[in-house]
């Protein structure tokens, strides 16, 4: 969907319109917004901005009558997902997950919302939700249930977001498990284990205070959440659980195949040792036999003998084969 805005709007500024109490969209500038909400006639205004300056934070605190507090938390972009009540009006800031050339890359999307407004501001990786309004203002009726319905479809939008990196997560996992099994330590292996469990946890920090402020709109403000939305915000806080414990599924199998990976090396390693053991066992007998016959003492009475020298070499041999053949079936050579 093209959203056509005022030559004059300001860049940060992504939509701005106000929609009847039976869904139909008016277009309107920032500087309307107070007049349109002056009027009490059902219609309510629901405005996205991306990455807005602290100048037009403040024209629309001004237009929208935000609390200062709210206003200073979306001033800066690094807030941990929570949801605030402020009188009659809501403040709510998620974490968003984009994959972006193969990884992901995460953003804020900050919310306030009124009994007739609703204002997003989105900082960093996020997709625009353009989309969302599309689909929204197909379905008129839905719209007419006011900003709830509105703020149902961006968290509802934001959560759907996570399953495919979720999902992409798995596949990578799956994708390492041979280079987890191979004969051979890989210290790029590691790496890459690391790497996922890592993204893996950032995402799981975004995901798990979801289920808190999806939980609260199920449950709490029924001033600005009516029943009949409840039921909306209970689908998306069903769908947070579902990311949430295939995020901590997958985190539990990183964790796993972390310990087999350092298991197989440390096994391996063994083997090698084991194996070095073995050798140096059998030349250990050799070398002690030559050794006690070459320091050169004048009475050793084998050595006069005609045959000394052979059967000593058929004594080292026999020790030699003997050992050999215990080591064998110990599986140590």
């Amino acid at each position: 969907m093209n959203e056509v805005l005022p030559p004059t709007a300001p860049a940060s500024l992504v939509n701005c319109a106000a929609y009847t109490r039976d869904g139909r969209r008016l277009e309107i500038t920032l500087e309307q917004v107070s007049d349109v909400l002056a009027v009490d006639d059902g219609t309510w205004v629901w405005v996205g901005l991306h990455e807005p300056d602290e100048a037009l934070l403040d024209q629309l605190q001004e237009e929208f009558d935000l609390h200062d507090l709210a206003v200073e938390d979306a001033h800066h972009a690094h807030q941990r997902p929570k949801i605030e009540a402020y009188g009659n009006s809501l403040f709510i800031a998620v974490h968003t997950a984009q994959a972006v050339d193969g990884q992901v890359a995460f953003g804020e999307t900050h919310v306030f919302m009124g009994p007739r407004y609703l204002l997003t501001v989105r900082h960093g990786a996020s997709l625009t939700y353009a989309p969302v309004r599309a689909r929204c203002e197909r379905e008129p009726e839905q719209l007419a249930m006011g900003p709830s319905f509105g703020l149902y479809a961006v968290l509802d939008f934001i959560v759907d977001n996570y399953l495919p990196i979720v999902d992409e997560f798995g596949e990578k996992l799956n994708e390492l498990e041979k280079d987890i099994f191979a004969e051979s330590f890989s210290r790029n292996t590691v790496i890459k284990l690391y790497e996922l469990k890592r993204e893996l946890t950032r995402l799981r920090l975004a995901v798990a205070p979801m289920q808190d402020i999806t939980g609260q709109l199920t449950r709490v403000h029924p001033g600005m959440v009516g029943e009949e939305m409840r039921l909306y915000f209970r689908d998306v806080f069903d769908h947070t659980l579902r990311v949430n414990d295939a995020t901590d599924t997958l985190r539990e199998m990183l964790t796993a195949a972390m310990s087999v990976n350092l298991a197989l090396v440390t096994v391996a390693q063994g083997e090698v040792v084991k194996r070095l053991a073995g050798w140096a066992g059998l030349l250990a007998a050799p070398t002690l036999i030559a050794s006690w016959y070459g320091m050169n003492f004048k009475h050793m009475p084998e050595l006069a003998g005609p045959y000394s020298y052979l059967a000593l070499v058929g004594v080292t041999v026999a020790i030699v084969g003997s050992l050999f053949v215990v080591l064998r079936r110990a599986k140590w050579i």
